[in-house]
């Protein structure tokens, strides 16, 4: 079956299935009066109307003279997890930070609790609308972490739900193992044991099962120092998981130093993180996730993105999706975050939400680019260009989603 997608008043797309950084991160395709031509769940072509094949479609999508772009990609999420953790604005409110929570028994071990305590076929049930709804706002593909389990049994949990959800749901999805998320209350007072936990049971079952591509970890005060990090992520690479980290959310305790060293594919949050960090992921090639929407909701600071561009680090854009930091999965806002806090300019903002997010999550060859021969996921906005689409926040624009070729209904 053959679908044509006509009248595009601008079509705009990265090219290519390599990391864009530098100045390439600005430089897009914007091709006025074009039109997009897919077989199956495929692109045939994509380009000026003049250049489209000749033949008849079987069906016909008239865009109405807006914009297209590539689907969103989001490559940070915490999407599978129990209950909420509203009870905690308030305490924000009076001045409780991050890791003060986090020492309380709140923040992710409180989440853990309830992860522990759901079903499996709960868990599904609520990623699965979570999904829903990422897909309504444009999101055809994401990463997916665990990390709310820190014991084998839970862990291994939310990590079969993140495989039945790629088997069932729309959205592809890339599994991420993150047991080291945090300490567990029952580890608390000795640290390394878990460490020597990850490193000799959890990360060989996880790996074994083939439940995850990516092994990550939490690199941060009161949480998992360097040496502690390296371990885990030596150990994910023993065993074929490619290395991620956390990194630099809140102190600069050489997390980017640590994901140069181990050629991890991308670095995340990277709030705190200074030119040291940056010029080791620099040199190293290290894709920079950064997460806007967690220092809105946190009144923190934001990322250096602008200068991570000037280092010729690749800078992607993610919502990091989750109860407690960023309970929010609308990647368009962090799209006018990534705008407006990060100053960066719409084009650079669509690399960072496609191609380099692709990248960041090993999908660079299926999706992230409107070319030929990648998957037809692509977005009709309710907008005439990028800077309109970037400029009106609050709102879905996403007006038509095709996901491998098929229409989603909103």
């Amino acid at each position: 079956m053959k679908t044509l997608i006509e009248k595009i008043g601008l079509l705009a797309t990265p090219l290519g299935s390599h990391p864009h950084r530098g100045a390439e991160q600005g430089q897009i395709a914007e091709v006025a009066d074009a039109c997009v031509l897919i077989e199956e769940d495929r692109i045939l072509y994509a380009g000026p109307r003049a250049g489209c094949p000749e033949g008849k479609a079987d069906r016909v999508i008239d865009a109405g003279g807006r914009l297209v772009t590539p689907g969103l990609v989001d490559a940070h999420t915490h999407l599978v997890f129990g209950g909420w953790r509203q009870h905690e604005v308030p305490l924000k409110l009076q001045g409780a930070g991050y890791l003060d929570i986090l020492r309380a028994g709140g923040g992710i071990l409180s989440t853990v609790r309830s992860t522990r305590e759901a079903g499996e076929e709960e868990l599904y049930r609520k990623s699965a609308a979570i999904l829903d709804g990422m897909l309504a706002l444009g999101v055809t593909s994401c990463e997916a972490k665990s990390g709310y389990g820190l014991d084998l049994e839970t862990e291994c949990k939310q990590l079969r739900v993140i495989r039945r959800l790629q088997e069932t749901h729309p959205v592809d999805l890339v599994p991420t193992f993150l047991g080291a998320h945090a300490v567990p209350e029952e580890y608390k007072e000795h640290p390394d044991d878990y460490v020597n936990l990850l490193v000799e049971r959890m990360i060989p079952a996880v790996a074994e099962e083939g439940l995850a591509k990516f092994c990550d970890v939490f690199c941060e005060t009161g949480v998992f120092d360097p040496d502690q990090s390296r371990r885990v992520l030596e150990a994910g690479k023993a065993h074929g998981l490619i290395p991620k980290i956390h990194a630099d959310e809140i102190d600069a305790i050489g997390g980017a130093e640590l994901a140069g060293e181990v050629h991890a594919i991308s670095a995340e949050h990277l709030i705190a993180t200074d030119e040291r960090g940056m010029q080791a992921m620099a040199e190293a090639g290290v894709i920079a996730c950064l997460l806007p929407q967690t220092s809105f909701y946190l009144g923190k600071t934001y990322a250096p993105a602008r200068r991570m561009i000037e280092l010729s680090i690749p800078v992607a854009i993610a919502s990091d999706f989750n109860p407690g930091s960023c309970p929010s999965y609308n990647l368009q806002l962090a799209m006018n975050l990534g705008l407006l806090r990060y100053k960066m300019q719409p084009a650079e903002v669509l690399s960072a939400v496609t191609i380099n997010a692709a990248c960041a999550i090993g999908l660079e060859g299926e999706v992230g680019s409107l070319e030929a021969g990648k998957k037809a996921d692509l977005v009709i906005w309710d907008a005439p260009d990028l800077d309109m689409l970037l400029y009106r926040f609050g709102q879905n624009l996403a007006g038509t989603i095709l996901k491998a070729g098929k229409e989603i209904t909103r």
